[in-house]
């Protein structure tokens, strides 16, 4: 059984940063990129950033460029997410989700398996 599990979430304030982890469990990790979505309250789900299953290709965003890093590590089975100068805007639901050989998509429908997400809250 494949699971995705984010956790890290919690209440910043503005300016302040986080690091969300996806851990893995039921598939071969390291034969799949992982892409992080987020959903805020009355918003359509969107795209935040992706890291391709070599590791050596990221994909973000314009509104999080220079402020967020998405790494790996197959050892692990885990991505993370570091979110530096955190902004309201960005509250959201954030939900990882894998693709098996995928190439760096931002298509929801591209990702055949998503995590339950962890709430960010950033305080102004």
């Amino acid at each position: 059984q494949v699971q995705l599990v984010e956790s890290g979430g919690g209440l910043v304030q503005a300016g302040g940063s986080l690091r969300l982890s996806c851990a893995a469990s039921g598939l071969t990790f390291s034969t799949y990129a992982v892409g992080w979505f987020r959903q805020a309250p009355g918003k359509v789900r969107e795209f935040v950033g992706v890291v391709d299953w070599r590791g050596t290709s990221t994909r973000y965003i314009d509104s999080v460029k220079g402020r967020f890093t998405i790494s790996r590590d197959n050892a692990k089975n885990t991505v993370y997410l570091q979110m530096n100068s955190l902004k309201s805007e960005d509250t959201a639901v954030y939900h990882c989700a894998a693709e098996r050989w995928g190439s760096n998509s931002y298509s929801e429908s591209s990702y055949q398996f998503w995590g339950q997400g962890t709430q960010v809250t950033v305080t102004s």
